[in-house]
């Protein structure tokens, strides 16, 4: 039973590491330019990922039957308050000095939209994908906000820089709040097909452009300089401690087995590569960042299937 689950959470790492490959093959043979990329990303964070969210809400989500939606941008709070208390945890165990928020924000902000999507895309079918969609949309109201402030705080550590209420106010963000606002008025029932399937369209393309984009921006990494011990206690802290910490947590609780799918995975999910992106605006000093983003990813590709398989598998027993 465990090797079947294995092999679907396998199969499904392996169609997303084809679409990624892709990117980094693009990107390092020079077919796609570092501004291309660039411009790629832009396109999917404020075209491409929105319309995919306005789609799928407008169509999938109500009210009735998500009652608690609120409760998963709260699970993306506790998520990340986790992973910031086992940085901590790591730091103070391991002795280590340095770069003390470079390695936090890479335990504490994960490959939370695009990996999450495409694993969903590629494992569940029929209702149960269009819940865990709506489910990590939901998500994503939370962690949006997190990430693109506290995120961002951590890694400028500038006092020089100061906050800006805007910047929380990204397009997925707005795409995910005027959704629940049309739904909520019962006006999205008026949307009518000439623009609702193009919308739909130009979200359907969000899956393989953003694996393209993350093979890309892992293609784009300067391995200098390894930091060894710091990059082992992280890929410890990041992929080990804290999916193995969902498991037993979500199966304690006896949370549904989608949301509880929702938990692990994010948990096991590697770290975000908008944090790459955030370090290169600021002009930061990119001691840990870059090498951390570079061999989560890496990593993962073994470490995502075996905590998926697991969390399936102990499911199917209880």
């Amino acid at each position: 039973m465990f090797l079947e689950q294995f092999k679907i959470t396998g199969l499904a790492m392996a169609q997303i590491l084809i679409l990624g490959g892709l990117g980094y093959i693009l990107v390092k043979n020079n077919i796609l330019s570092h501004e291309g990329l660039n411009a790629l990303s832009r396109l999917v964070i404020q075209i491409i990922f929105p319309a995919l969210i306005l789609a799928q809400m407008l169509k999938n989500f109500d009210f009735n039957l998500y009652p608690a939606w609120w409760i998963f941008p709260l699970v993306s709070l506790m998520i990340t308050i986790t992973a910031l208390a086992v940085g901590w945890f790591l730091l103070k165990l391991s002795g280590l000095k340095m770069h003390k928020l470079q390695f936090l924000s890479l335990v504490a902000f994960q490959n939370s939209g695009y990996l999450p999507l495409a694993i969903v895309a590629a494992i569940f079918t029929g209702q149960q994908a269009n819940d865990a969609f709506i489910y990590i949309f939901l998500f994503l109201l939370g962690f949006d906000l997190i990430a693109w402030s506290l995120g961002i705080y951590m890694l400028t550590y500038d006092k020089q820089v100061k906050f800006k209420p805007q910047s929380l106010f990204s397009a997925p963000v707005i795409a995910n709040l005027s959704s629940l606002v049309l739904i909520a008025l019962g006006l999205n029932k008026f949307i009518p097909d000439v623009l609702f399937k193009p919308l739909s369209m130009v979200g359907n393309c969000t899956l393989p452009l953003a694996m393209l984009i993350v093979g890309g921006n892992i293609a784009l990494v300067q391995l200098k300089n390894i930091d060894k011990k710091a990059t082992l206690i992280f890929l410890l802290g990041k992929l080990i401690i804290l999916p193995s910490l969902g498991i037993f947590i979500v199966l304690q609780l006896g949370l549904p087995y989608l949301l509880g799918f929702l938990v692990v995975m994010q948990l096991a999910m590697p770290s975000a590569t908008s944090l790459s992106v955030i370090i290169r605006r600021f002009n930061r000093p990119d001691v840990l960042i870059s090498q951390g983003v570079f061999f989560s990813h890496v990593v993962s590709l073994f470490t995502i299937p075996l905590f998926l398989s697991l969390y399936l598998y102990w499911v199917v027993l209880k």
